[in-house]
């Protein structure tokens, strides 16, 4: 890639969301982390990263160009083996055949009788990859026969989805196919403290006169919190297009669907309980060839208790850190646009055209 090109795309987004639940431990509780001596919300870069992957806003964007990610692939052959006429034996050996491609199989189970088709690890197939597959098993089934050793020479690294791109491909038994993410997700953090809150709701019976069970049909409690938080993202450009063997057209359509969902798409934890949406108050573009560096330093103090605008506040406590580190460092970026819903500066046409200079 030529010098005068940016190397490093960096974003950096401020949201709100209201009283939610977006992201659930293991108790069924928001996630935190603690930072700076106190508890945050925290969500997940998986969540982030797998909300923006299937939304239908990055789904149309790069329909034809994303992969499949799952552990079922042999299981998804081995029925499609036995629909065209194939024996179940045959079926499920040739199937295991071909998803032994992408990684070591579970052992068989008895409560399971299709374990053994399941490969250990989830694996991201590309479209490209799994083309060759779909014309494989038409040719197995067309032809009554096993599938030949070359036939099985499934794995590609051209014609690379844009997804697998971005967020790469780890495959531990083919190491040559691995693909190096391009894109880095922080998790999600709230710029002040927060405490979990309780939510005692219940259920009422419509069917249920009330003349001899004047009670609720269902009692239950959830968790949840408010937050603003603070997203950051680093997507190495010139990565992403040696991923993509040189399409620098492919690259742009990823980098900007990418950077739209991760503005406008909200993780969809509870959304139904507490309908979470909501779009990036502040957006923070940054191009340049200097090492990335996150502006999370700039909530290592969460915000009192006194402030009395969250929003201005945390926007301020950005652009202060990001001219420190300029002032230190000298300069971070080369250059950067700007979103600031709250005074109405910049736009999302801008911004899209301004991630892929």
């Amino acid at each position: 890639m030529s010098n005068t090109q940016s190397r490093f795309l960096q974003l950096h987004l401020l949201t709100s969301y209201p009283p939610a639940n977006l992201n659930r431990d293991d108790l069924g509780r928001p996630k935190t982390a603690k930072m700076g001596g106190v508890d945050r919300l925290r969500v997940s870069s998986q969540s982030l990263k797998r909300t923006w992957r299937t939304s239908d806003l990055f789904q149309d964007a790069l329909h034809g160009h994303l992969g499949v990610r799952s552990k079922i692939l042999g299981v998804d052959i081995y029925q499609k083996l036995l629909a065209g006429g194939i024996a179940d034996k045959k079926a499920k050996t040739w199937a295991q055949a071909i998803a032994g491609q992408f990684g070591k199989l579970k052992k068989l189970e008895e409560s399971n009788p299709l374990n053994d088709l399941e490969i250990e690890q989830l694996v991201h197939v590309s479209q490209s990859e799994q083309t060759v597959i779909d014309k494989l098993v038409k040719s197995l089934i067309a032809e009554q026969r096993a599938p030949e050793e070359s036939e099985l020479n499934i794995l590609r690294a051209s014609e690379m989805a844009a997804d697998i791109a971005l967020f790469g491909r780890m495959l531990a038994s083919k190491p040559s196919f691995n693909i190096e993410a391009a894109c880095q997700v922080a998790h999600a953090i709230s710029v002040h403290s927060v405490v979990i809150e309780d939510d005692y709701f219940t259920a009422v019976d419509d069917l249920n006169d009330h003349s001899e069970d004047a009670g609720a049909a269902h009692i239950g409690e959830t968790g949840f919190a408010a937050g603003l938080f603070y997203s950051y993202i680093c997507i190495n450009k010139e990565l992403l297009i040696e991923n993509l063997n040189g399409d620098k057209a492919l690259a742009d359509k990823a980098i900007q669907a990418l950077t739209e969902a991760a503005i406008k798409v909200a993780p969809e934890g509870k959304q139904n309980s507490f309908g979470t949406r909501a779009y990036a108050s502040y957006v923070r573009a940054e191009l340049g060839n200097q090492q990335p560096r996150s502006l999370s330093v700039a909530f290592l103090k969460p915000l009192g208790k006194n402030v009395e605008d969250y929003e201005i506040e945390s926007i301020s406590a950005l652009e202060q850190q990001t001219a420190n580190f300029d002032k230190v460092y000298g300069s971070c970026s080369e250059k950067s646009y700007k979103l600031n819903v709250r005074t109405a500066e910049g736009s999302m046409s801008e911004l899209l055209e301004f991630v892929t200079q």
